[in-house]
């Protein structure tokens, strides 16, 4: 066992705690504003539509100040409020609704992410969805579900041995460069089901075990740290395209089975 997790270990009741209390914050904030008229900026300056709303804005707040009453010597790395202290031992990575598109269109299809990083490696991950009453978290070596019953299920990935039995999700092709799509698109063509739509939601579904392979690009820390460690807790592999460390974000390929992760890989890289 490494010296990373050990470090965690030591706290993992205290981090597991926090992670509760965050979905609580998170969800007394966002919860009420979900199907209602709230009213949705656009931070993209003219480009692609990108929406922040209050539920964005107000929730990462919360949560920021609770991390910092609880663990003040910790760093934060947020999307709407960024770095704090982000070169500390512990680094929390904040999404406060990943698929704000999604929460602004009626769509339960979002959640909320809340990674911990230790020197830099994902160990704790969490996704939260108020709405389904869901929650999923991983700790890179086991990962649960808390499904809307209230109770706690142990996830696994499922095996798949070939790419044509596979199938794909990915939150819209359209989201990947015009330089990067033909490589997806060839995985694409190779496989028996693809599906669209979903932003972090998509990736617990491969955790739970109901697909096989998810593949994105120009993804941020935060839209992927939280997620990792539910991932490979549940027994499945998530790198770039390249094979590397999908902690900083780019474009990500995750799958239930190595041997699809490999395919896909092959293609992409063709």
């Amino acid at each position: 066992m490494n010296h990373l997790y050990e470090g965690l270990k030591m706290n993992n009741n205290e981090f597991n705690a926090l992670m509760r209390d965050l979905a609580e914050i998170s969800g007394k904030i966002i919860l009420p504003l979900f199907r209602t008229n709230t009213f949705a900026e656009d931070k993209s300056r003219g480009a692609v539509f990108d929406p922040v709303t209050d539920a964005d804005r107000n929730s990462e707040f919360a949560m920021r100040a609770r991390i910092k009453q609880a663990f003040p010597d910790h760093g934060l790395i947020g999307e709407e409020y960024g770095l704090e202290n982000e070169h500390a031992e512990f680094v929390w990575v904040l999404y406060p609704i990943d698929g704000t598109k999604s929460f602004i269109s009626g769509s339960p299809l979002w959640g909320t992410l809340v990674g911990l990083m230790q020197a830099g490696k994902p160990v704790l991950g969490m996704m939260n969805q108020p709405f389904t009453r869901e929650t999923f978290l991983g700790d890179g070596t086991s990962a649960t579900w808390t499904g809307f019953e209230g109770k706690s299920h142990v996830l696994h990935v499922r095996p798949c041995a070939d790419l044509s039995a596979a199938t794909l999700l990915t939150t819209s092709p359209l989201l990947i460069s015009p330089q990067l799509r033909p490589a997806y698109t060839r995985v694409e063509q190779n496989i028996r089901l693809p599906r669209y739509g979903g932003d972090c939601y998509i990736y617990c579904q491969l955790a739970l075990g109901q697909a096989d392979l998810v593949i994105e690009a120009g993804l941020k820390p935060h839209d992927i740290v939280a997620l990792i460690p539910i991932i490979e807790g549940a027994g499945g592999i998530i790198t770039t395209w390249d094979g590397g460390d999908a902690a900083k974000g780019g474009a990500i390929v995750a799958a239930g089975d190595r041997r699809v992760h490999a395919q896909a890989l092959e293609l992409l890289n063709a």
